[in-house]
């Protein structure tokens, strides 16, 4: 993105590592209410670029995760946004949220919300890793690049379990970013790209991007972008160039419709 001339702005979460806060302890967004929080985060990201570049128009890029919070900041702040992408995630719909929620209850009862959930573990990680054959490694499901896969498994701060606190906010984006009434809440010429591979297991080989595009169409979204990139794995920007080209060919058409060169 820095090589078609935008100025970007990375926002790392909080609770990931490399940014602390006094509520927001490795592994958690915070003691309560983190969900929020994290958004709120995003939001003064996007504040201080803008005050840094006047007059400029802001994007919001959010994948996997990221994207989650990207839904739900442009439901909040969509009137100040010139466009919102969001690769490789999917807001889960029915049965499947309301039996997390209760497991996770169930779970924080038993162990209290300061541990790693394994519930979580299972129904995600294990689970997407599973969906992978022949795999190399059990986070094959990542990528088609063994190198891109060794960096993320030599990473400390990758792959490690979530708290059951995080899990909780996490499932509350899910719900939050899903709900009809935060969906409406995007303005309606908002142009929003979405972006999934056929093989993430991560979002039903991408048929949960398919449904996000949908439910943003029915909230009365009018210019949606969905592209899904044959044979692609979860992270499109650290897979092979075979796919990872595809993808970033389908972002800087998107974006110069979006920004038209001067």
């Amino acid at each position: 993105m820095a090589a078609e001339g935008l100025h970007v702005y990375a926002h790392d979460h909080r609770g990931h590592g490399s940014t602390s806060a006094p509520d927001a302890p490795l592994k958690r967004f915070a003691r309560s209410r983190g969900g929020p929080k994290l958004v709120a985060d995003a939001f003064a990201v996007q504040d201080h670029a803008e005050i840094e570049h006047p007059g400029l128009p802001i994007l919001v890029f959010g994948h996997s995760m990221g994207g989650l919070v990207a839904v739900n900041h442009a439901a909040a702040y969509g009137p100040r946004l010139a466009g919102l992408a969001v690769w490789n995630s999917h807001l889960a719909l029915g049965l499947e949220e309301r039996v997390a929620i209760l497991a996770l209850k169930v779970e924080k009862a038993l162990k209290g919300s300061d541990v790693p959930s394994a519930l979580f573990m299972r129904a995600t990680i294990d689970t997407w890793s599973r969906a992978i054959e022949p795999r190399r490694t059990p986070s094959d499901w990542l990528s088609h690049d063994a190198a891109a896969v060794d960096r993320y498994i030599d990473d400390p701060l990758c792959g490690w379990a979530p708290t059951i606190s995080m899990a909780e906010d996490l499932v509350a984006l899910v719900r939050t970013g899903h709900h009809a009434a935060n969906a409406s809440a995007l303005p309606p010429g908002l142009p929003v790209h979405l972006l999934g591979g056929s093989a993430d297991p991560a979002t039903d080989e991408g048929r949960g991007v398919e449904r996000l595009a949908a439910m943003l169409r029915l909230a009365g979204s009018r210019d949606v972008t969905l592209a899904i990139v044959p044979g692609a794995r979860h992270e499109t920007l650290h897979e092979t160039e075979t796919y990872r080209a595809k993808g970033i060919a389908s972002l800087v058409g998107w974006l110069d419709r979006v920004l038209p060169r001067e």
